[in-house]
């Protein structure tokens, strides 16, 4: 990997004797910032129910996120950040689902999975407490009106890595929130047919508590495309 292309950070890799409580997750199960190495790797511990940490790759590229395969074991993970200016708006991460981790660690490794519009529900409800926090109640009650969209995951790549909008103004009059994913079902019979990169696989493209916000207070009016194009904004301009 050319490391003048993208950033790596990592994390102990937790031994699968080290594990002691399936769905153990980070403290209130808040996201971090979503610059931050740690985000995909809390999206891997909600998404799956699980303690596992493990190495975390932050791309400043699309192509190599685009190209990138999340692996089981040892546990590797991906992330790439978009940005509207300086300010990040969605977060992209991929991951491995709990019912791989629970088949490679043990049936204590990791819990129930969660979608990527449960990650998107956490986002609003963080971007609707900071707002309050700020004393912005109208804003607040802007945001905890956004509409979550149940967006359905996709089984191919190229679906997933389409354009997007991860905020838009629906025809309902509301602002609805789109999550974008990809979703291999490790328990189906087909699973031990499929190449083991594509095994297990956890996609989500997720709006940042910051965009949320940005859209509820006005900063930013909705329906900003998202795209995983060669040149997508992935750093700060």
């Amino acid at each position: 990997m050319n490391s003048g292309r993208s950033m790596v950070l990592v994390a102990c890799l937790v031994a699968a004797p080290a594990i002691t409580v399936a769905g153990a997750q980070p403290a209130a199960g808040r996201l971090p910032p979503p610059a931050s190495a740690d985000f995909c790797m809390t999206v891997q511990q909600l998404m799956a129910g699980t303690s596992l940490r493990g190495e975390n790759t932050v791309f400043t590229d699309m192509p190599s996120y685009r190209h990138s395969k999340p692996f089981v074991k040892p546990l590797r993970i991906y992330q790439v950040v978009t940005y509207a200016g300086r300010r990040p708006i969605v977060v992209s991460c991929k991951v491995k689902t709990a019912a791989q981790l629970r088949a490679v660690y043990g049936p204590q490794a990791a819990g129930t999975q969660r979608s990527c519009p449960d990650l998107t529900r956490l986002a609003r409800d963080q971007a609707v407490a900071a707002l309050r926090q700020a004393g912005n109640a109208a804003a607040a009650a802007r945001a905890a009106a956004f509409v979550v969209d149940d967006d359905e995951p996709y089984v191919t790549g190229r679906s997933y890595l389409g354009d997007f909008q991860a905020i838009h103004a629906a025809a309902d009059g509301r602002t609805h929130l789109s999550s974008p994913g990809l979703f291999q079902d490790y328990d189906r019979w087909f699973t031990r047919f499929l190449p083991e990169k594509f095994q297990g696989q956890a996609y989500c493209h997720l709006p940042t508590v910051d965009y949320i916000e940005a859209v509820a207070t006005g900063e930013m009016p909705p329906g900003a495309t998202i795209t995983t194009g060669e040149d997508a904004p992935v750093t700060p301009r």
